[in-house]
């Protein structure tokens, strides 16, 4: 069987299976993928998962990726020529390294090295450290300094341009990374008033009350790195706290992101917050019609029987029609923020 033959019959086999393909076609960007996924101590010695998405100029084929299904080159093949800017990516509450998978691909086709890890301790699999808020942006540098300084393909990795990807509590992380210190001494007042929200349930499922939350911030050791140059924030948990100065410090560019019918997080208590916090105006957009998860790549099939929690749209939000949109806009604006010339 020839391989134009072969291709074809994956590509109908991943349709089959329920995956989302991305069809090897005239439309698909010339740049191929390459992917790969590792374990890797980071400094304290715990397992981090990470996933990389990286151009290549090897042959790209349908592989699975926890049911879905992506067009990628065999692990292992190497980076295509040249220095790529790097985004690093941090997902939300219970999430995992994949949950951006079709963004992490866009970026991978225009060029970019992306890397995005598994939060120990704040994942689908374990949450022992659901509300250790401090430990995020701590962990999201160290993928920082793995992709730079250890990788074995770092030597493609362009170290002036870095960039970051955060949703929802990965959003918070984002922000505290780019140079945000929160204050959590109104977690507390939040909670009395909001009982039901969200963050407020991730705290009594964790044991901890909101006034030991609110004793997070004094003392707290909040990570920052300046290497990264711009990010990109889609739904931000917890943006109050940044309320009282907390962004004073931010001096990159940033893409924020609403859904207007966030559920989980609603207005106006997080990304218009943050938004409020931040010193110069971001590139701000609010998706009409949209929910918390719809930030959340697609789902297939048997993932949208499973959970329907973060795979069900509201009535009439095209969740497809609006990734092809919010894909572009985020690499359209990595493009901009962290081009050589800039």
């Amino acid at each position: 069987m020839s391989r134009s033959w072969k291709l074809i019959v994956a590509i109908v086999l991943g349709w089959w299976l329920g995956g989302l393909v991305i069809a090897a076609s005239a439309a698909q960007p010339s740049i191929n993928i390459g992917f790969e996924t590792m374990t890797v101590p980071d400094a304290a010695g715990v397992p981090v998962e990470i996933g990389v998405w990286y151009p290549t100029d090897a042959f790209a084929t349908p592989h699975g990726l926890a049911g879905w299904s992506q067009v990628v080159a065999d692990q292992g093949a190497p980076a295509a020529s040249g220095r790529h800017a790097l985004v690093v990516m941090s997902h939300g509450n219970g999430g995992w390294y994949a949950g951006h998978y079709d963004t992490a691909q866009a970026l991978a086709h225009a060029g970019f090295v992306v890397a995005a890890l598994t939060h120990p301790g704040d994942n689908y699999k374990d949450q022992s450290h659901a509300t250790d808020m401090v430990a995020r942006p701590r962990e999201l540098v160290w993928l920082v300094d793995y992709m730079l300084g250890q990788w074995p393909m770092r030597a493609s990795v362009d170290a002036e341009r870095v960039g970051a990807f955060g949703f929802s509590s990965g959003g918070f992380t984002t922000l505290v990374a780019i140079g945000g210190t929160p204050d959590f001494s109104a977690f507390p007042a939040h909670c009395q008033a909001h009982p039901t929200y969200y963050d407020c349930g991730v705290v009594r499922q964790s044991g901890r009350s909101a006034e030991a939350v609110s004793a997070t911030g004094p003392g707290a050791i909040w990570t920052h790195d300046v290497r990264i140059k711009s990010a990109v924030v889609a739904a931000p948990a917890l943006g109050f706290t940044f309320s009282n100065g907390g962004l004073k410090n931010v001096t990159i560019p940033v893409q924020l992101w609403r859904a207007e019918d966030d559920h989980i997080l609603p207005h106006p208590d997080y990304a218009e917050a943050a938004r409020l916090a931040l010193p110069s105006p971001p590139e701000y957009h609010v998706v009409v019609g949209a929910d918390h998860f719809d930030f959340l790549a697609p789902c297939y099939a048997e993932q949208a029987r499973r959970l329907p929690m973060i795979c069900t749209s509201r009535p009439g939000f095209d969740r497809l029609a609006f990734h092809e949109a919010f894909n572009k806009a985020v690499v359209a604006f990595f493009e901009r923020t962290l081009s050589k010339n800039r």
